[in-house]
């Protein structure tokens, strides 16, 4: 350290001589003719300059040349020599990142090409010991480089910044200033480079960064905890982030999703702005995805932290917030749809931010209905959680209010005549998904809202509404087990809808049909067929005949038997209600779909039934559906001669006592 030590000295002489060297002092030093000279100009510059002092640093660099600093920095590395000594190798490191650090901070030197190129040595720098002591000026170099000119952040990328990031992250100091900027670093990465690439090729990363992140979310009390969650959110949200949960999700250690809990709950329970809160949401809508609906019932405790968190304080606080979102975005959508638009029509770009809130909130709202289902009714399982009876008690009679929101939502559009809508038809979603919990709840409200609900379609459907039929299909096969609910069924118009639906899965063009959808409806039919004569219900001649027309086109081609029962029963109950010449005589039935038809009862008679009789489970779905097929064969068949031969023209079908 002699050559620098000699410096130093040299420019404490200078200031005690003079309290306050001036500007003309330190650029004769800086222009001159030795490198010892321009150190001893840097020395002094570090010591009695305004790191602020933009003005100076301009013309400190502009004194000093970019040739001398470059050899400067590359002796520092022990890749070159200034004063004809190396010794003082990590002198000159320090003294050359430090200046670095100075002039990044002027916009204009930042954005010069000298700048950029010294990124990958500065990235070395950090990867190695020597770099440690002064990491903060790196940092801050690296920043404010990368963020000057577009081809900065690619630089940084492209020389393994995301590698060092996430290998620094975990080991800077809580709440430093060197940890908000290597978040700032992350957040330009992922934000200025194109879409999903980081996350397609540093998903190992991202994750490690993640980790590192939500610890900062769940310890600081600062701003830059809304910092981190601004950054948690924009990871995993994004639609290519699905490599980077799946990391996450395979972590052996869980701390990070306990950080993000905690982190949320402090948004979520104290005054901020709606805008954080949102962003809360956001993001334990993420956390959900990743680790599923427990997550919302998980620990709250933290080693390095103190938390006094009621166990059932992160579900209650989630519901309630999504509550409030619920409530207040769908009275802005009302606002915008129905009134300032007889004035002038809704900014486009402001319907659309609600209505992608609107769907985190409903998200959110749908993973509570799905997490309490797996507890409901289910004493044991309720001992063993959190869920405890009153927290239970509570979460349904939040979910009540909220869907009692939803359902004045679609009551207000109905009135409007508004029947399309993607904000309709997640309502329409949220509210089946409740029902299919708890089928009696707001019984009025519905009976009077589901024909409407029926029809209701979203923006890019251009045919019949069939997701929507899709979304309550668990309820109405719920409600048709009773004849209060065919006869609510019924008066809704419920039963061509499905028909329609059933008709449209199993005519879909996609290569495998959603047979768990075309069960459903199939079994909301039958139960209304079974309940008929009860409820007084007539078919539709044009509806029935399609749906046998498409049930003989599902079973054309599979084995399964299950889905030969399903479709041969609800057969075997239409047929109970006409007869062969009747059916002729409609000018969309054919005679080769009555010989479909006929094949399709005599593989469930004969092949299943011969299959059923052999199977040593005789109270199983399938035999249920076959004495429905055969006692009502007994019933209908002198009316179908063309399909009584076909069906005994083969082997003998067992008939079930």
């Amino acid at each position: 350290m002699e050559q620098v030590q000699t410096l130093e000295a040299s420019s404490a002489s200078s200031s005690s001589s003079s309290s306050s060297p001036s500007l003309e002092d330190f650029m004769k030093l800086l222009k001159g003719k030795t490198d010892s000279q321009r150190l001893a100009g840097l020395l002094l510059v570090t010591k009695f300059c305004d790191k602020n002092d933009q003005h100076t640093i301009l013309n400190v660099y502009l004194a000093l040349g970019s040739t001398f600093l470059h050899r400067l920095f590359l002796t520092g590395m022990g890749r070159g020599a200034v004063g004809g000594d190396s010794s003082n190798r990590e002198a000159y490191l320090r003294l050359s990142v430090t200046l670095l650090a100075s002039l990044a901070r002027v916009s204009q030197v930042a954005a010069t090409d000298e700048m950029v190129s010294k990124i990958p040595l500065i990235l070395e720098v950090i990867s190695n010991e020597s770099g440690s002591s002064f990491r903060e000026e790196c940092y801050e170099f690296l920043f404010l480089v990368s963020a000057a000119r577009e081809d900065g952040i690619i630089t940084l990328y492209d020389s393994g910044g995301v590698n060092v990031l996430a290998s620094q992250m975990a080991t800077l100091p809580d709440g430093s200033h060197v940890m908000e900027l290597a978040m700032k670093l992350v957040q330009l990465i992922v934000s200025k480079l194109p879409a999903g690439k980081v996350h397609v090729d540093h998903p190992s990363e991202l994750s490690n960064m993640v980790v590192a992140i939500a610890k900062q979310f769940a310890l600081l009390q600062n701003a830059l905890k809304f910092d981190a969650l601004y950054l948690l959110s924009i990871i995993l949200s994004s639609s290519y982030s699905g490599p980077v949960h799946a990391v996450l999700q395979s972590m052996t250690c869980g701390e990070w999703s306990t950080c993000i809990r905690v982190g949320i709950m402090d948004v979520l329970q104290n005054r901020v702005a709606p805008a954080e809160k949102l962003q809360a949401l956001v993001l334990a809508e993420c956390a959900m995805s990743i680790a599923g609906e427990e997550w919302l019932i998980g620990s709250t405790i933290l080693p390095f932290a103190h938390n006094s968190f009621p166990d059932n304080r992160c579900i209650l606080l989630v519901l309630e917030s999504s509550r409030v979102e619920i409530a207040v975005i769908l009275n802005e959508l009302a606002y915008l749809k129905y009134e300032a638009s007889k004035s002038s029509p809704p900014n486009a770009e402001t319907f659309l931010v609600k209505l992608r809130n609107l769907g985190v909130a409903f998200s959110l709202v749908e993973m509570i209905i799905k997490l309490i289902s797996k507890f409901g009714g289910n004493e044991e399982s309720i001992s063993t959680c959190i869920l405890t009876e009153s927290t239970f008690t509570k979460i349904i009679g939040g979910l009540n209010e909220t869907i009692g929101v939803v359902l004045e939502y679609l009551h207000d559009a109905k009135d409007h005549g508004d029947r399309k809508g993607n904000d309709l038809l997640a309502s329409v979603r949220i509210v089946g998904s409740y029902l299919a919990e708890a089928p009696s709840a707001c019984k009025e409200k519905i009976k009077e809202l589901l024909g409407y609900m029926l029809c209701v379609e979203g923006e890019d459907e251009s045919s019949s509404p069939f997701q929507s039929v899709s979304f309550l299909l668990p309820v109405l096969c719920q409600i048709t087990m009773d004849k209060d609910g065919c006869e609510i069924f019924v008066s809704a118009g419920a039963f061509r809808a499905v028909v329609g639906c059933i008709i449209s899965l199993i005519d879909s063009s996609h290569s495998k049909i959603d047979s768990s959808t075309i069960f459903l409806a199939c079994d909301t039919i039958l139960n209304l067929l079974l309940k008929r004569e009860e409820v007084g219900f007539s078919l539709d001649n044009l509806c029935y005949v399609e749906l046998l027309q498409a049930l003989s086109r599902w079973t054309e081609d599979t084995i399964d038997t299950s889905v030969i029962m399903m479709a041969s029963s609800i057969c075997s109950l239409i047929l109970d209600t006409t007869c062969e010449e009747a059916l002729l005589c409609h000018p969309k039935f054919k005679p080769d779909n009555l010989i479909a038809l006929s094949q399709l009862l005599k593989r469930s008679l004969v092949t299943c039934g011969q299959e059923l009789m052999s199977d040593d489970i005789n109270t199983n779905t399938e035999a249920d559906l076959y004495q429905i097929v055969s006692s009502g064969y007994s019933s209908w068949a002198e009316r179908f001669p063309h399909v009584k031969v076909v069906v005994e023209g083969g082997a003998n079908f067992v008939r079930r006592s």
